[in-house]
């Protein structure tokens, strides 16, 4: 190989290595920072998706768009936030997509006992037409949806005694997220259904206020429920989407440049946080066989469960709309039907 020949090699190499930065130069992107509020902490799938969302905006802004998380809930509760992201107070957030029902009515189908029976389903239904159609009607309300992550399939604790049967739910007080499906699911089951703020959880488990709650296995092991609780059953009773949300007020000021970068990165996140999540499930899981008393409800039982359910989804059916319903229950049964 000729001396010409290296150099221009090496020329070629090092144009390629900086083609992103001088890409973000020559694009319309300005500096900016951006708060990231979450409820949960490191650890969680969430926050590791949260960071990878970070990483990717800044890598490809040339780091001109400089996105900080704020985990914890330290800039406050799920609900809350809400309201501080159509204010364009914060920027931006992550929570469970049914917690929008307040402001877009149809979110809350995600709530549904039972609706799915695997992530598969939930993948494919949350990124196909179902989660657009639902993603679009949000900016209406002063909020942008950039993708669905994960919370996860959640599973029952309690601190008094195993869920193994319906029955064994029969006056315990169990905190559920703050929304109206789940209340009334967690009410149908004949536990006592106590809606909380996240951030107020733990100290409830510390104090009694509450026997039980309904989490992931890595979302008790990451905010150390497991020191509060003594038993975790496996009901898989609920999967929990969760959407990217953006301030609509910071999402109008951003370039056609800059939304492109932040939607693009919202969905190499959301793939990479989904992979975490399920990973570090199947890993919290094993971890809680040696801290708590788990076990796995046969399905001739979780039927029974379904079975409390239906009056509620019935309820919250003709609430919604029985024509998105059906639309959201067609989707899923493609899905199986193509396995």
């Amino acid at each position: 190989m000729s001396l010409f020949t290296r150099r221009m090699m090496v020329s070629v190499l090092v144009a390629a290595a900086f083609t992103p930065f001088i890409s973000a130069q020559a694009a319309d992107i300005q500096e900016r920072n951006i708060k990231l509020s979450l409820v949960v902490d490191k650890g969680t799938a969430q926050y590791d998706g949260a960071q990878k969302f970070a990483d990717v905006v800044a890598k490809k802004s040339g780091g001109k768009l400089n996105v900080k998380i704020f985990g914890g809930g330290t800039l406050g509760g799920d609900l809350k936030l809400i309201s501080s992201l159509q204010g364009g107070t914060v920027e931006m957030t992550l929570m469970n997509a049914s917690l929008l029902a307040g402001v877009e009515k149809e979110m809350a189908v995600w709530d549904f006992p039972y609706l799915f029976r695997n992530e598969k389903e939930a993948d494919t239904v949350l990124d196909g037409p179902i989660g657009k159609k639902l993603a679009d009607k949000l900016p209406a309300q002063g909020l942008v949806g950039l993708a669905y992550w994960e919370l996860g399939f959640r599973n029952m604790s309690s601190g008094i005694r195993p869920i193994t049967k319906v029955e064994d739910l029969q006056g315990q007080k169990m905190r559920v997220i703050q929304t109206p499906i789940y209340i009334d699911f967690m009410n149908a089951l004949g536990a006592n259904a106590v809606p909380l703020p996240f951030t107020e959880l733990y100290t409830a488990l510390e104090q009694k206020a509450v026997d039980g709650a309904t989490n992931p296995a890595i979302t008790t092991v990451v905010q150390k429920f497991n020191e509060v609780q003594k038993y975790y059953s496996v009901t898989q009773h609920m999967y929990n989407p969760q959407i990217l949300l953006m301030s609509k007020k910071f999402w109008d000021q951003l370039s056609p440049d800059e939304k492109k970068i932040v939607s693009e990165a919202a969905v190499e996140a959301r793939n990479y946080q989904r992979q975490v999540s399920r990973k570090k499930n199947a890993e919290a899981l094993a971890t809680l066989k040696t801290t708590m008393k788990v076990n796995t409800i046969p399905p001739k039982e979780l039927a029974r469960f379904a079975e409390k359910a239906k009056p509620v989804i019935a309820k919250y059916t003709a609430q919604i709309g029985e024509p998105f319903v059906k639309e959201v229950y067609a989707e899923i049964a493609k899905v199986r039907g193509g396995k």
